[in-house]
């Protein structure tokens, strides 16, 4: 395929603000232009991905080397490169004005194929040593120099994994839903509609509820579409030992009355701990396990797998579980940040682990001895839980503390208990639920005392003065609209620390995981990819004209960094309204 149709189909996604003219829009693309042997590459690049879900490598190439690549191939000097750049504010719509116009002209060149520009966004992600920055510059250039303007605007977009088109996963399940589970379709612009006529009986409405389900269970859409356009049932996704699958997830409440509304009662109380997720794919000696952004982390964590080799019972089983630091010395849990570092460790593993145990703290069971359980009632995977273990292993493996209350008193005791332990709060189960994966549904609540929590992306920042003059110090935050777009929501400077206590986040820890993503610098301010997530505290939402979001929070301040969560788990534009209405 060349590319000048997907560039041409981001264009046009771009140019519009409605979301059924953008689901139609890729509808048409996927029926029309789809090519199986680039199903992979396409998807990715629909998502604004390089990689999968799972995979944490990135294209690694930072907002300056691509002004460099466009400086090489356009012929014009830096300085007019970086003087369209703060007048147009978008790298990409700087490279279409000036490839428009280049310099630099090329003798030979042939169109793009889609492979091609795939191929060497994920050769970015690859290159490291001495010379991978130069490699790197090569490489961008020669794409941008052979593209057409169009082109370049969205190959420097990938680059940078910023497509600015709107579309979400949302809008891609619902665009494979109408492009082949429809005999035909068209978008009504006057009424703001799409028409069209099933091939089966079968509602649109259903068609995408399958397609999610089946994206919870494996996370990759080209898995999904490969099984459409073989003419399989949707009905055949289940969960597969040694793939990874989106976990359920809690929505908050901030009373006992509204969660009871929620869960009904009686209903399972446990503790909320301050770990992360893991999922535990047992299959014989076969151990996986997981994060809640799918990433593998089963060579971090081998004190983690010979607990569960020594202690879980059945050969074959998935677990929901979280893993909590401890302190070795007191055996006292301690925060996610103490421990987060440990997901991403490389080397030195087995020290580290010596350093920051974890305690496995199982509640969940999913699949036991080859058969399914989520779509059993809590109360009954509780009792298959009870054969799990062969025991309780403190500050090894354990089942996670928690028990069935009747009434609010017996709650609020237990919350009170799991606070003076140094837990986060509490969650709250409905028993009869059954286990919903990708979902953040009624059936588990979540507490937390006082202030509230969101989870938030950093999209700019501004460096510091005098002594703090390393360091980038003001953070601007940003939640999502439905569509992808970041919005933001207000900045936040408080809650880091100078000097590692090993319990906060420090400006020098978070200035180097942001150096890499700077797209832009004016002065003291950067405008920068948005990756990095952190979890903050505040006092109220209040309305705001200031931000893109219309909302602002009063008195932010850092909690924690969170590594095991992606854009994807940050709080929405509708959070946020719900959030102010709730006030």
């Amino acid at each position: 395929m060349k590319y000048e149709l997907l560039a041409q189909t981001f264009e046009r996604l771009a140019k519009t603000s409605s979301r059924l003219e953008k689901t139609a829009i890729l509808a048409s693309f996927l029926r029309d232009n789809l090519d199986k042997n680039d199903l992979d590459a396409t998807l990715l690049l629909l998502q604004g991905r390089v990689f999968p879900e799972w995979d944490e490598r990135t294209s690694g190439v930072a907002g300056k080397l691509v002004l460099k690549a466009l400086t090489r191939a356009t012929g014009y000097e830096q300085r007019v490169v970086e003087q369209h750049l703060k007048q147009l504010g978008d790298v990409g719509d700087v490279a279409e004005h000036l490839m428009k116009k280049k310099r630099q002209q090329t003798l030979f060149s042939s169109p793009l194929t889609l492979d091609d520009v795939f191929a060497t966004l994920q050769k970015l992600a690859t290159l490291e040593g001495a010379r991978s920055q130069d490699i790197k510059l090569a490489e961008l250039a020669r794409l941008l120099t052979s593209a057409s303007p169009l082109e370049a605007k969205f190959i420097v977009r990938a680059v940078l994994e910023d497509l600015r088109v709107g579309i979400a996963e949302g809008t891609i399940r619902d665009a494979i839903a109408l492009a082949f589970f429809t005999e035909s379709f068209s978008y009504n612009k006057e009424k703001n509609s799409l028409e069209y006529v099933m091939k089966s009986s079968l509602l649109l409405d259903d068609v995408k509820k399958k397609i999610k389900r089946a994206l919870d269970f494996t996370a990759d859409f080209s898995v999904v579409l490969r099984h459409i356009l073989l003419g399989k049932s949707l009905d055949e996704f289940k969960l597969v030992l040694g793939t990874p699958f989106r976990v359920m997830l809690a929505r908050k409440e901030k009373t006992l009355d509204m969660a009871f509304q929620r869960t009904g009662l009686p209903v399972r109380v446990e503790y909320k701990y301050d770990g992360f997720r893991m999922q535990i794919h047992k299959n014989g000696n076969i151990i996986h396990l997981f994060t809640r952004r799918l990433e593998d982390v089963t060579t971090q964590f081998p004190d983690v797998v010979d607990s569960i080799k020594e202690f879980v019972l059945p050969k074959q089983c998935i677990l929901d579980a979280e893993a909590v630091g401890f302190d070795p010395h007191t055996g006292k849990y301690r925060p996610f940040q103490h421990i987060s570092k440990r997901i991403k460790r490389k080397n030195a593993i087995a020290e580290l682990a010596k350093e920051l145990p974890v305690e496995l703290n199982v509640f969940d069971v999913l699949l036991f001895e080859g058969t399914t359980q989520i779509t059993k009632p809590l109360q009954e995977r509780l009792h298959v839980l009870d054969a799990i273990l062969k025991k309780d292993v403190s500050r090894r493996i354990v089942r996670a503390k928690g028990t069935i209350v009747n009434d609010a008193v017996a709650a609020q005791e237990f919350y009170e208990e799991s606070l003076a332990a140094g837990n986060e709060g509490m969650m709250l189960k409905d028993l009869k639920a059954p286990y919903q994966p990708g979902g953040r549904v009624s059936a588990w609540i979540k507490m937390k005392p006082i202030m509230d929590e969101l989870d938030l992306v950093v999209v700019a920042a501004e460096w510091g003065s005098g002594k703090r003059s390393d360091w980038m110090t003001s953070f601007t935050l940003a939640c999502r609209s439905a569509q992808g777009v970041f919005l933001e929501v207000g900045k936040v400077g408080t809650g880091l620390k100078e000097l590692d206590d090993g319990e906060h986040v420090t400006f020098a820890q978070l200035t180097n995981l942001l150096k890499p993503l700077i797209l832009t610098s004016k002065g003291k301010e950067v405008t920068l990819r948005p990756n990095i997530v952190l979890t903050l505290a505040y006092e109220e939402i209040q309305k705001s004209p200031s931000y893109t979001s219309g909302y602002a929070l009063r008195f932010p301040r850092v909690l924690a960094l969170r590594t095991d969560r992606s854009i994807d788990d940050i709080a929405t534009i509708d959070d946020m309204q719900d959030l102010f209405e709730s006030q």
